[in-house]
């Protein structure tokens, strides 16, 4: 299995038990931003790389339709894949070998991610 299906495999199971907004962050607010600025940036460099396998766009909408955030923590996920799309576009306009090192970093950051917060919240 590749990294980009093992991540979007994982990003998929992370959070699928978690559910309902609270007035109060949940203790995983941070490993989610985290994980929302990792998508962006996967989302700006995968097709700049010619790998159109995943729609990381979709994949976060997803893990935002499972978790169900509140107004605030729903912009400020989408703040954060905003942020990784613009810090890759900034400097990245065609596939470079730093850009596909930097897709590695952050498929295995992704994937870390999705699994921590999948093993220690997920009821």
């Amino acid at each position: 299995m590749t990294a980009i299906r093992r991540l979007g495999l994982a990003l998929l199971l992370a959070l699928a038990p978690l559910g309902g907004a609270v007035a109060v962050d949940p203790p995983y607010q941070g490993a989610m931003e985290r994980l929302s600025e990792i998508l962006g940036s996967l989302y700006m460099l995968s097709p700049l790389c010619g790998d159109a396998s995943t729609d990381w766009r979709s994949q976060m909408a997803e893990l935002m339709a499972l978790d169900e955030p509140d107004d605030d923590r729903r912009a400020r996920l989408a703040g954060s894949f905003n942020a990784g799309y613009e810090a890759y576009a900034r400097f990245h306009r065609s596939c470079t070998p730093a850009a596909q090192a930097a897709m590695g970093r952050l498929l295995g950051e992704g994937e870390a991610l999705a699994r921590d917060i999948h093993q220690r919240y997920a009821e």
